[in-house]
C-alpha cells in the first residue's frame, strides 16, 4: 500500500492533469436533450448530465456535489466516453458470462404456445398476457423437456417474443370477403360513379332516352338525444381555455338518420325518424320520386339491408315499374358507398359534442346542418385511381 503522502501526491498529478472531454455541436444538442428526457432510462440520463458538466470544464468534486451522485459512478462515465467515445459513456458494458442456455427449439417451443389462444390450453382468458405466458411455460417447461425455462421470467419470454416480432396480447384486425360476388358489385358500383364523373366533365353526350339520376343512399341509425345536467360554461380569456361541461348527461332518447346524395349535384335528401323500418325507406323513396322529372330514372347505390329489399318495400317498387334501378354494394362494403362521407362530415361538424333538450330539438339541429350542406354542395370528382382503374 502507498504511504498517504505519496497518494495524496498522486491523486494532485493527476488532477493536474485533467483529460478534457470535447463535445462536437451535434454531441452537446444529444446529451441536452437527454439530460431532460422523462422516458430515456435513468442511468442514460444521470450519465447524460455528468458528461456535460465535465465537458463544461467542472471537477469531479463539483459534479458530485451538484449532482449527488457517487464519485465511483462519475469516474466510471467518464473514462469510458474518454476511452471509447459519449455513446459508449452513456451505455452500461454489454458481457455475456457464458453461451445462452435456452436453445433454439425452446425458444421455438415457447413461440408455438404463444402463436395459440389461452382458450386452446385449458384456460379461460382470450388472449395472452405475458406474464400468464410466463407462468405457463414454467409449468410446462419440464414436461416438455425444456428444464432451462423453468425458471424464465416475463423478461425472458418477452424477449425470445420479441426476437420473433411475436406480440400475442394484441389484436389486429382485418375483413374478410363473405360476399362471393364481391368483386362484381364492387366493380357495379364503381360504374356508377365512373357514369356520373364523366357526365360532369362533359367526355360523354347523353343521348338516352330518359335522363338518369344517382343517388347514394343508406342510414345512420342510434343518434343519442343527450342533455345536459348544467349550462355549459364559456371560456374566460386569461382562465379558461374551453368550454365547460357538466359530467352527468341525460339521454332523450335516439333518432334515425334516413339520407341520400345526388351525385350530380351533391344535394342532400334527409329525414329524420324514431325508426328506420321499411315505411321509413319508402318514405324516403318517395322524397325523391317527387324530386325528379316523371320520365327520369332513379339509380339508387344503396347496401342489403333488410328495409331495402323487403315486401313492403318491393311491392312499392313494383307500382313504380322502371323507375328506380338498384346498385347493391357488396356485403361489408359500406365504404363504397358515397353517403357515408356525409354521415362522417356530420358526426365531424354539427353532430360531435351535441347538447340537446329532447328528440324533437334533435331532429332540429339535424335538419339545420344538413341544410347548411345543402347551401354549399360538395360534388365529388372522381378520377381513375379512385375507381381503381388501372
Amino acid at each position: 500500500m502507498l504511504p498517504l503522502q505519496l497518494l495524496k501526491a498522486v491523486i494532485m498529478a493527476r488532477k493536474s492533469k485533467r483529460a478534457v472531454l470535447a463535445l462536437t455541436s451535434e454531441q452537446r444538442t444529444t446529451l441536452k436533450d437527454l439530460s431532460t428526457s422523462r422516458t430515456a432510462p435513468a442511468r442514460e440520463v444521470k450519465r447524460a448530465r455528468v458528461l456535460l458538466g465535465y465537458a463544461d470544464g467542472s471537477s469531479i468534486t463539483e459534479l458530485q456535489r451538484h449532482l449527488g451522485f457517487s464519485r465511483p459512478m462519475i469516474y466510471r462515465c467518464i473514462d469510458k466516453a474518454l476511452a471509447a467515445g459519449v455513446q459508449m459513456g452513456l451505455k452500461d458494458k454489454y458481457h455475456r458470462p457464458h453461451e445462452p442456455e435456452i436453445s433454439d427449439e425452446a425458444k421455438a417451443w415457447v413461440v408455438s404456445i404463444a402463436c395459440t389462444k389461452p382458450k386452446d390450453q385449458g384456460l379461460a382468458a382470450e388472449l395472452w398476457s405475458i406474464s400468464a405466458l410466463a407462468k405457463f411455460v414454467r409449468e410446462r417447461a419440464e414436461v416438455a423437456g425444456f428444464a432451462r425455462l423453468a425458471s424464465a421470467g416475463k423478461s425472458t419470454v418477452w424477449r425470445i417474443l420479441d426476437d420473433n416480432d411475436i406480440k400475442p396480447h394484441k389484436i389486429r384486425y382485418y375483413l374478410e370477403k363473405r360476399d362471393p360476388d364481391f368483386d362484381r358489385k364492387m366493380q357495379e358500383v364503381l360504374m356508377v360513379y365512373r357514369d356520373v364523373s364523366l357526365y360532369a366533365e362533359g367526355a360523354v353526350h347523353d343521348a338516352r332516352p330518359n335522363p338518369i339520376y344517382a343517388v347514394s343512399v343508406d342510414e345512420k341509425p342510434g343518434v343519442q338525444a343527450i342533455g345536459s345536467t348544467a349550462p355549459d360554461l364559456p371560456p374566460v380569456p386569461g382562465k379558461t381555455v374551453a368550454i365547460g361541461r357538466d359530467y352527468e348527461y341525460v339521454r332523450h332518447g335516439a333518432v334515425s338518420i334516413l339520407a341520400g346524395i345526388d351525385l350530380y349535384s351533391g344535394h342532400i335528401f334527409a329525414n329524420v325518424e324514431e325508426r328506420h323500418r321499411s315505411a321509413e325507406f319508402i318514405a324516403l323513396l318517395k322524397r325523391l320520386d317527387a324530386h325528379y322529372p316523371e320520365e327520369a330514372i332513379i339509380r339508387v347505390v344503396l347496401d342489403n339491408h333488410s328495409a331495402h329489399i323487403s315486401k313492403e318495400t318491393m311491392a312499392y317498387l313494383s307500382a313504380r315499374p322502371g323507375r328506380f334501378e338498384y346498385v347493391h354494394t357488396p356485403k361489408h362494403g359500406s365504404w363504397l358507398n358515397l353517403i357515408e362521407c356525409v354521415f362522417s362530415k356530420m358526426a365531424r361538424t354539427f353532430l360531435r359534442h351535441i347538447r340537446v333538450s329532447s328528440k324533437d330539438d334533435l331532429k332540429q339541429r339535424i335538419l339545420q346542418g344538413i341544410a347548411e350542406f345543402n347551401a354549399a354542395p360538395v360534388v365529388f370528382r372522381w378520377n381513375t385511381f379512385d375507381l381503381g382503374v388501372t
